[in-house]
C-alpha cells in the first residue's frame, strides 16, 4: 500500500542584519532547510512578499543575544523588524530563535564544504547559510 504524505507550507528563516539579510526555507514537507540567495536589507520586504506568496506558513527569525542572555547592539533592530513582520503578515506565526552561534557555524560549514576563499569572504552567502542553520535547528 503506498504511503502518502500531505504537504505543509514552508517555513522561512531570516537572519536579519542592518546591511544584508540571509534567507533560507524548508521543502514543502519541512524536512530540509535550504539557503536562499541573501538580499540587501533595503530590498527585504519585496523579497519576502514573493517568498510568502510561494506557500510560506511560518517564519523563524534569528534573535541576537550575548552569551549571558543580555541584548546585543542589534537586538532592538531585530525586535522592530519582528514587529513589522507581525503587522504585515498577522496570520503567519513568527518564532524568535537564538542565533548566538549561527554565524560561526556557517563559516565552519563553508570551510568544511570546501568553499573557495572568495566564497568564504562572501558575507551574503554566509548570512544565508546562517539562516539555514537557524532553520535546521528550529526543525529539530
Amino acid at each position: 500500500m503506498p504511503i502518502f504524505v500531505a504537504e505543509m507550507g514552508r517555513v522561512l528563516a531570516i537572519d536579519y542584519g542592518a546591511k544584508r539579510t540571509g534567507l533560507a526555507w524548508t521543502d514543502p514537507l519541512r524536512m530540509i532547510a535550504s539557503p536562499l540567495e541573501a538580499c540587501h536589507t533595503t530590498e527585504l520586504f519585496p523579497r519576502l512578499e514573493t517568498l510568502i506568496a510561494q506557500g510560506v506558513e511560518e517564519v523563524v527569525l534569528g534573535y541576537p543575544t550575548r552569551l549571558d542572555g543580555r541584548p546585543t547592539d542589534s537586538t532592538t533592530a531585530v525586535e522592530a523588524f519582528a514587529q513589522k513582520l507581525c503587522e504585515r503578515w498577522p496570520a503567519i506565526p513568527l518564532h524568535l530563535v537564538d542565533e548566538r552561534f549561527s554565524s560561526r557555524l556557517a563559516a565552519q560549514a563553508l570551510h568544511q564544504a570546501g568553499a573557495t576563499r572568495q566564497q568564504k569572504q562572501n558575507k551574503m552567502l554566509e548570512n544565508s547559510v546562517s539562516a539555514a542553520i537557524l532553520l535546521q535547528n528550529f526543525l529539530g
